[in-house]
């Protein structure tokens, strides 16, 4: 893929864009052995060589993965308490670090991006940017209209209130209830702890979207690699700001009371 070459130049450890661009205008850059002094010159990161005052840099080619994060895996580069990684599940390319963007925690499940691009990693996450995740929720307890108009509104957590929430009911039962919500923020296990303050208990979660990206047909502990469109459609969006909300949410079939997860660490939902 192609890309600026200041942008692969900082990428791999020269310095700041800026100053990448300020070592281009002044001839100290080579690129398959030519010079070249125009900044914004799109090279090939996976089969060109770059060269600065004669030190070849290491570039690496951009990867992309969405995963459908089982349950009992962790977003940290390292296996905790017998919980594996979910970077494990990935091909991770040979010497090059990949890594969650934003989280979800270790007992909760579905769509998460793994990439080793850490400018598309904050359009994605910043709350700034305002890239909708969507989740399907089993809750336990009648999850009344008082209750989710609440949560609607936002409700006060240590960090401050939340943001608004749209919260959509799939099944209202007395015992038990299924909703899709779908945030603009992630606080850290935001979800679990904006129910428990309303009363509700969250049994299960499930990530459906981040922005138009869904799971599809993976199933769980599956991967695919985003394409070109879905990693452009994630920027546009990033860039564009909130939209107006989307009214029906269709979250891939679950069964209709899967078994209830156990209490997780504070590892973090978007």
């Amino acid at each position: 893929m192609l890309e600026r070459l200041q942008k692969v130049m900082a990428r791999g450890g020269v310095g700041s864009r800026r100053y990448c661009e300020t070592l281009i205008e002044g001839g100290r850059v080579r690129v398959n052995g030519k010079p070249v002094t125009e900044p914004g010159t799109k090279v090939d990161p996976a089969i060109d060589e770059v060269v600065v005052d004669g030190n070849a840099i290491k570039t690496q080619s951009l990867v992309y993965f969405l995963l459908f994060k089982p349950a009992h895996t962790i977003c940290s580069a390292r296996p905790e308490n017998g919980r594996p990684s979910a970077l494990a599940l990935v091909p991770t390319p040979a010497g090059e670090r990949v890594f969650c963007v934003g989280r979800l925690d270790d007992d909760s499940e579905g769509a998460l991006i793994l990439t080793n691009d850490g400018e598309f990693c904050n359009l994605v996450t910043h709350p700034r940017y305002g890239v909708e995740k969507t989740y399907r929720l089993r809750v336990r307890g009648r999850a009344s209209p008082e209750l989710l108009e609440k949560v609607r509104k936002g409700v006060h957590l240590a960090e401050g209130r939340t943001a608004p929430a749209r919260v959509n009911v799939v099944k209202r039962g007395r015992e038990m209830s299924i909703l899709h919500v779908t945030l603009r923020e992630g606080k850290n296990r935001h979800l679990r702890r904006v129910f428990a303050k309303v009363g509700l208990d969250v049994q299960d979660l499930l990530r459906t979207h981040i922005g138009d990206i869904t799971l599809g047909r993976l199933k769980v502990g599956e991967w695919r690699p985003l394409s070109r469109q879905e990693i452009e459609g994630l920027k546009k969006l990033a860039t564009a700001g909130p939209r107006v909300p989307r009214t029906r949410v269709h979250a891939p079939r679950r069964p209709a009371e899967p078994s209830p997860a156990e209490p997780s660490p504070d590892d973090g939902d978007e």
